[in-house]
């Protein structure tokens, strides 16, 4: 019996040095001083530079409050949308901010946090057109050009809601969308609703019409990496505590629910 034990203690010895233990991303950022977070290069009202040169928005003031809680400096890591993911799998991004859908495909490859808002994704169109787009079925017909952000729910939704018209998408931020749409090159734009309420600010006044048309109703997250439960615990916690005392319903109805933000950004 003595021996089996020795034995077992060789054996449990020898399993540890073998898989040492995961290392604690969110141990790392406290020790390093600094969070690092991939968030969308221009994507308003959720992260984009304004007019003083200062990258702010919802997600990135959330990521702010964020470092405070922990303690840390943060450094924001610009990514056009169809590299977020990659740069948070790659290591390269302690975790991802952006107004990015939790849906069951992303999530095979990261773990989202707690929604901490319901997005729609909607139909625009030039303001002169609104009229020929009043319907599902007005999209979706062949010829109809629909311009989409490449990797982003609007194009899976487009994909799957208006399959006889052209999808066409594009790599980028979502004004590439409403300069597609203003300048001829698509007829109909899909994407988040609070998106382009923001990003229309940029451009001529009455210019672009958002459609009666709802394409699908959706939560939006933060991502971590799948092994990196420790940090996913602590934003969850974090977004509990935030919708306990208010802050995080300030944040939203400053830069989703209204324009307010526009007179200072």
């Amino acid at each position: 019996m003595r021996r089996f034990w020795k034995l077992f203690i060789v054996l449990f010895l020898v399993m540890g040095l073998a898989y040492p233990a995961a290392a604690d991303t969110l141990d790392k950022i406290i020790q390093r001083g600094e969070l690092r977070v991939a968030v969308q290069t221009q994507g308003p009202p959720f992260s984009f530079v304004d007019k003083n040169g200062v990258r702010t928005g919802s997600s990135v003031e959330i990521c702010r409050m964020i470092a405070k809680e922990m303690g840390v400096k943060i450094k924001f890591l610009d990514y056009d949308w169809d590299g977020l993911i990659p740069a948070l799998l790659s290591k390269k991004a302690d975790f991802l901010a952006a107004d990015m859908t939790a849906t069951l495909k992303r999530a095979l490859k990261v773990s989202f946090t707690d929604p901490f808002y319901l997005s729609k994704s909607v139909v625009f169109t030039k303001k002169e057109n609104a009229s020929k787009f009043q319907s599902l079925s007005d999209c979706n017909k062949k010829g109809v050009r629909v311009a989409v952000l490449l990797g982003s729910t609007g194009a899976t939704d487009a994909k799957r809601l208006l399959s006889k018209a052209t999808i066409k998408p594009y790599k980028g931020g979502g004004p590439l969308l409403i300069n597609a749409v203003l300048s001829g090159k698509a007829d109909v734009g899909v994407n988040d609703l609070s998106a382009i309420r923001g990003q229309m600010l940029n451009f001529p006044k009455d210019s672009i019409a958002i459609l009666p048309i709802a394409l699908s109703a959706q939560p939006l997250s933060f991502a971590v990496r799948p092994e990196d439960t420790h940090l996913l615990q602590w934003l969850n916690l974090f977004f509990f505590w935030i919708k306990g005392d208010g802050r995080l319903k300030q944040n939203l109805d400053y830069w989703v629910n209204s324009n307010r933000w526009r007179k200072d950004h």
